[in-house]
């Protein structure tokens, strides 16, 4: 198979991507926007040895799980990957996917998977369903302000001010924008020179209260003629709150530290179920509103809460999952890295007059060992307690310090709510090899139209249904164990030596003299669906946009995971 090649393929399966795949002569390729069941016509772009990537040039037979995407920018935005599926074909990719991760990264068989698995919860109306949207500004080529959401995988903006995502209300906001840049010559910000104004714009919208925000990201500290955007703002139904968030920094990082208000209050209130959330610009709230009730009430459930338990709600946000658990609970502890949203979640709780929920500000994995450490400490080696254990990490999972403190704790259930099934297949792994097994699982559709999914699982203490004693003798002779037979076997089962980064990209350079970063090789890592807790500079803030490794990179790091068999 070589590049340019136009080819017929027959799409057989679909990448955790959402890409199809099909087989041409026992090679594979990945397709863009084909779906299972399609026969399309496809241009090879790129061509390894064994695999490649095809675009997507005409579909000859399409699947009976193809349909017409809602949105004319489908396949060029990076917002929905699989509109062009059935929504209910959705709901199985997504099954499929939650089970795929927990067999291959979790090493758990069929079989389990099978007896704790419950059927992913959809949408009934999978369009319109966010409450939040982040719109990037730029040029045309003219000049012009435009607006909408980037391209897959670049920074190039789709203009579009009518996202099928989003709500109604969002369009016309976005229009009395642009408008309002045109006829007052405000420019766009522009990424290369760091120059220009406007560079997001954040709405959200309660879907319960009816409540609107608008937050002007600015690069700058004002907001030229605010009043002429104001005055045309607040004839919105709903219109709440207009605010900027001044934001210099030359990096990827949307929004600013803080906000100004231009305009009513800097904060619009919603509810999920009978809890009311007071949501700042600044605020994790889940951006799908449907969902997230029914993700709750789940959460809810698998806790089983009595009335007398104590519970730790870990990356607790605005205090969203604690409020919850709190009208079931005696007591709930809630953790949150970032200081405003812990000052939201102690104003929500005065605002639905819960006593019982105390939060704290700082790293889950640093304050809930401290935390542990500490209680030793005071209580002459009684180990702290918790009942139920919440979860809620981002996307790269729970760090393996958490983990521990979290096994020593010895909580009777852990709920863990995951976005990311690769990791949350990681954690569970550790988990159950520590004295918990899981009971339950389930996938919820918190984002139809992508490739995303949402999933809860129960985990408690293994018992033991029944016990048996057998009276073992060591030694030499008829009926007994010999000792030398034993250091074999342990010898055997012994533990590998940790893959560090460093033996990695010294491996590298050796054979193929050039470096690696350290990112790069968690890149890799993290597409493979490898274990992240001792990735440096996995995650950070940074200060220019990253560049991914090139493909020459990407498999000496390959080719050096295999080395040390790591894949």
């Amino acid at each position: 198979m070589n590049k340019n090649d136009i080819v017929t393929v027959e799409i057989t399966d679909i990448g955790v991507s959402g890409e199809g795949i099909g087989h041409v002569d026992g090679y594979t390729l990945f397709i863009k926007d084909a779906v299972i069941g399609d026969v399309v016509e496809a241009k090879v772009m790129k061509a390894k040895k064994n695999y490649g990537y095809a675009r997507l040039m005409k579909v000859i037979t399409p699947s009976e799980y193809r349909v017409e995407p809602k949105c004319a920018f489908a396949r060029r935005c990076g917002g929905c990957q699989i509109q062009e599926m059935s929504y209910d074909r959705q709901l199985v990719f997504k099954d499929q996917k939650i089970r795929g991760n927990l067999e291959r990264i979790g090493g758990f068989t069929k079989d389990q998977i099978d007896t704790v698995m419950q059927p992913v919860v959809g949408m009934e109306h999978p369009f319109g369903y966010r409450n939040k949207a982040q719109f990037p500004f730029g040029a045309d080529k003219e000049g012009n302000p435009i607006t909408g959401f980037y391209a897959g995988r670049t920074h190039d903006i789709i203009a579009n001010t009518d996202c099928a995502l989003g709500v109604e209300k969002n369009k016309e906001i976005l229009e009395i924008i642009l408008q309002y840049m045109r006829e007052n010559k405000i420019k766009s910000y522009d990424e290369k020179t760091g120059k220009g104004l406007i560079r997001h714009v954040l709405i959200r919208y309660g879907f319960k209260t009816k409540e609107i925000m608008v937050c002007l990201v600015v690069n700058g500290k004002r907001l030229p003629k605010a009043e002429r955007l104001i005055e045309k703002l607040i004839q919105i139904e709903g219109m709440t709150s207009i605010t900027i968030s001044p934001n210099t920094r030359r990096d990827n990082v949307i929004m600013g530290d803080s906000y100004e208000i231009l305009w009513g209050q800097g904060y619009i209130t919603d509810y999920i179920g009978n809890v009311k959330y007071q949501i700042s610009p600044l605020s994790f709230y889940q951006v799908n509103p449907v969902q997230t009730e029914k993700l709750y009430r789940l959460a809810l459930e698998y806790a089983d809460l009595k009335g007398d338990e104590t519970v730790w709600d870990l990356y607790c946000g605005i205090g969203t999952i604690s409020l919850f658990l709190a009208q079931k609970a005696k007591q709930v502890y809630g953790v949150e890295i970032v200081p405003q949203a812990i000052d939201d979640a102690k104003e929500n709780a005065k605002i639905n007059a819960i006593d019982n929920a105390e939060f704290f500000v700082g790293k889950a994995e640093e304050v809930l060992p401290e935390y542990y450490a500490e209680y030793e400490r005071e209580h002459n080696g009684k180990t702290a307690h918790a009942d139920v254990i919440v979860v809620d990490p981002p996307r790269k999972g729970c760090d393996e310090t958490l983990l521990e403190t979290i096994v020593k704790m010895q909580p009777e259930k852990v709920v863990y709510v995951s976005c990311d099934s690769a990791t949350l297949a990681r954690d569970l792994k550790y988990l159950c090899a520590n004295g918990y097994e899981i009971r339950m699982c389930r996938g919820v559709d918190q984002f139809p139209q992508s490739v995303h999914v949402e999933t809860v699982v129960l985990l408690s203490h293994k018992k033991a249904d029944s016990y048996i004693h057998i009276d073992v003798e060591f030694g030499e002779g008829e009926g007994k164990i010999p000792v030398d037979s034993i250091a074999k076997r342990a010898e055997a089962y012994k533990p590998k030596e940790k893959v560090t980064y460093k033996m990695i990209k010294e491996y590298i350079e050796a054979k193929y003299g050039f470096k690696v970063h350290t990112a790069y090789i968690a890149e890799v890592k993290r597409n493979l669906g490898l274990p992240m807790y001792d990735a440096p500079n996995a995650v950070e803030e940074l200060k220019q946009p990253r560049k991914h490794p090139t493909p020459e990179k990407v498999e000496a790091i390959k080719d050096a995971l295999r080395y040390f068999a790591v894949i």
